[in-house]
């Protein structure tokens, strides 16, 4: 639905879908606390963080206040609430408390209970399954190659970092020996 007001911006019309106020309050966010509002979208839980992305490279942001604030918003922040998450949800009192609950709907609830049940006890022997001392795990051959394939790549991605920056570098001495020379 579009409306046409005075209260528009830019083209004279207001966009009510969820989708475009989203945006709108992700670019405002972005453009008027900076910092805190990027660190606010990188920290929770969201599909907003990548419209923030694309919003502070439509801005300008620099980059280690982009850097920085995503640092701390997924590695610090986001991990923290997403790991008490999934401790709190996957608790064995909760998780024992849920198929109780399945119990209690009426005519079907034991009939779903007790296949819950087998299945949360067959996955509670398989990951506590501890191996004998000693013994190390055979290794999939797949996993060594994907294992070394990452490794790869992260080598290469900071060649390229030192690279792109050793180039920066070159070009900033480059131009500053051409102003040097032109003042001459």
């Amino acid at each position: 639905m579009v409306i046409k007001g005075p209260t528009a911006e830019h083209s004279g019309t207001v966009i009510q879908d969820f989708a475009s106020r989203a945006k709108l309050a992700v670019q405002n966010l972005v453009q008027k606390v900076g910092f805190l509002g990027i660190l606010a979208c990188a920290s929770i839980p969201n599909p907003l963080f990548d419209l923030a992305g694309i919003t502070c490279g439509h801005f300008l942001v620099p980059f280690w206040t982009f850097f920085g604030a995503t640092l701390i918003g997924k590695a610090i922040i986001k991990m923290h609430i997403q790991k008490l998450f999934v401790i709190i949800t996957f608790s064995k009192h909760i998780v024992e408390q849920m198929v109780s609950l399945i119990g209690i709907v009426p005519s079907i609830g034991p009939s779903l209970q007790k296949p819950f049940q087998e299945y949360l006890e067959a996955q509670r022997k398989k990951l506590h399954h501890k191996t004998e001392a000693g013994t190390p795990q055979s290794e999939n051959w797949l996993s060594w190659a994907f294992e070394k394939l990452v490794i790869v790549m992260v080598i290469y991605f900071v060649l390229s970092i030192i690279n792109s920056m050793a180039q920066s570098y070159a070009k900033r001495v480059q131009q500053k020996k051409l102003s040097v020379e032109k003042t001459k």
